[in-house]
């Protein structure tokens, strides 16, 4: 796939930047909302393979077609020598134990983080992992993995606070001299994190002479760390991170001038998570290819037989009417791969779409739709994909989602891959590199297209 962005964002240097063929000026990012054109309403994800955690990506307009942008100060225009920088990071990243399965987001942020430690900042790193329930044993969800993770990328010592406003995290941030790291402990061992509590954000806020958004993942939520902090933060530098800006800039002529065919690919385990985004996308695209368990939905819809598959009954009318709003537009598996069991080793049987056993569950498209899923992505010119064909993880059932990678690796198009299971797919089989664009944010291209406001970025220092 061809690359849109000609110079790399994280160059903070003052040249100009060339991205999706735009000259944008250095730290200066045009943000609009969608909402004149697209119905906004909030989407959730979730689950297993198939299904996505909620994240987000702005919604954008091409400037030269917007009479009123709002453009946000970056980590570049801010002179950070000697002064407390913190950062809201996502490095909500997989853990096996005690290691970081997938480093991709901690990657990410780098260009962020070595700006401010390079020119004698000193940096305090927050974010959330995973979905601790606060006053309870979380040590699985501990920070500490990806500060060491951290630490090995960068090749220099981090430290790391055993709390997130307590005393060890207070003498951390203290002790930080000019260039070090400190990275506080999860967000969401706190209570008030979640609730957006003034009180809690306080506490961050003291920590900090400079607030930066790099945590693009999470840009949608109004948890504290995200609105309040910036808001106790008054007076302060309030900016976003080269990631966000990347993020930004890199998606907006894809996204609001589409070389066509455009092709959206969608996973997920819900149809009722993505009703308003696949309308909106059946207005735009040329055409919206559905995988993921999501696809038995449908296959009910038609009168088909779903077996054990993870289905909604009660959204069957709701299929059918996407189905009917569709047309042509709307392409559906035409047969699936299906198993006894969750398991590599189980009994496996590929059978037409409606048609699957009684004892028997989809855990994958089929041969024929994996061919025909990879011959409409290969075709197009600018590809959303966001979610895998099955379940990834597990041979035989990686076979369609690998047949859509391969295919958007070999294509001459623009690819966005819509990040969580997409982005960790596309690295488990060596593409990353072969695709245009890897998002750290995991729902990213279905907000996007939902037309989302967020006031985690509006609340930030125009530029």
């Amino acid at each position: 796939m061809r690359e849109l962005c000609m110079k790399d964002t994280s160059d903070s240097s003052p040249a100009a930047r060339i991205c999706c063929g735009i000259p944008w000026k250095t730290g200066r990012i045009p943000v609009v909302c969608l909402n004149h054109r697209l119905n906004s309403r909030e989407s959730a994800n979730s689950g297993r393979s198939g299904r996505f955690p909620q994240s987000a990506m702005f919604n954008l307009v091409h400037p030269q077609k917007v009479h009123a942008i709002m453009a946000k100060k970056t980590i570049a225009d801010t002179d950070v020598a000697g002064k407390k920088v913190l950062m809201r990071v996502d490095f909500n990243v997989p853990l096996d134990g005690t290691t970081v399965t997938d480093d991709g987001r901690i990657r990410m942020a780098l260009p962020s983080i070595k700006s401010v430690i390079d020119r004698g900042g000193r940096l305090i790193l927050m974010s959330h992992l995973g979905r601790p329930t606060p006053g309870e044993d979380n040590s699985k969800y501990s920070l500490a993995p990806a500060a060491a993770k951290l630490a090995e990328l960068l090749g220099k010592d981090v430290a790391f606070a055993a709390d997130t406003v307590g005393d060890d995290a207070k003498a951390k941030v203290a002790a930080l001299q000019d260039g070090g790291i400190a990275v506080i402990e999860n967000l969401r061992f706190e209570k008030g994190e979640k609730k957006g509590c003034t009180e809690f954000a306080g506490k961050l806020a003291a920590f900090g002479d400079i607030y930066c958004n790099d945590a693009f993942g999470t840009c949608h939520r109004t948890d504290a760390s995200m609105v309040a902090v910036p808001e106790a933060m008054a007076g302060k530098p309030k900016v976003v991170g080269f990631l966000v800006e990347k993020e930004i800039q890199y998606l907006t002529d894809a996204i609001e001038n589409p070389a066509r065919p455009f092709v959206a690919i969608l996973g997920g385990a819900k149809v009722s998570d993505k009703i308003q985004v696949i309308k909106n996308l059946l207005n735009i695209c040329d055409k919206v290819l559905i995988g993921g368990a999501m696809a038995y939905t449908f296959s009910l819809a038609k009168g088909g037989k779903v077996g054990k598959s993870l289905v909604e009954p009660d959204k069957v009318d709701l299929a059918k009417e996407l189905i009917e709003l569709g047309g042509d537009k709307l392409v559906l598996p035409v047969d699936t791969h299906c198993g006894d069991g969750f398991s590599s080793d189980c009994n496996k049987v590929v059978v037409n779409s409606g048609e699957i056993p009684d004892d028997f569950e989809g855990l994958d498209v089929g041969p024929k739709t994996a061919e025909i899923y990879a011959e409409i992505a290969l075709n197009a010119k600018t590809v959303v994909w966001n979610g895998p064909m099955g379940v990834f993880e597990m041979a035989p059932f990686d076979a369609g989602t690998r047949a859509v990678a391969e295919a958007l690796a070999k294509g001459t198009g623009t690819s966005i891959i819509g990040g969580g299971d997409s982005a960790a797919a596309i690295r488990v089989f060596g593409l990353e590199d072969k695709v245009s664009h890897v998002s750290t944010g995991g729902g990213a291209s279905l907000a996007m297209l939902e037309g989302h406001k967020f006031a985690a970025v509006e609340l930030l220092d125009n530029a």
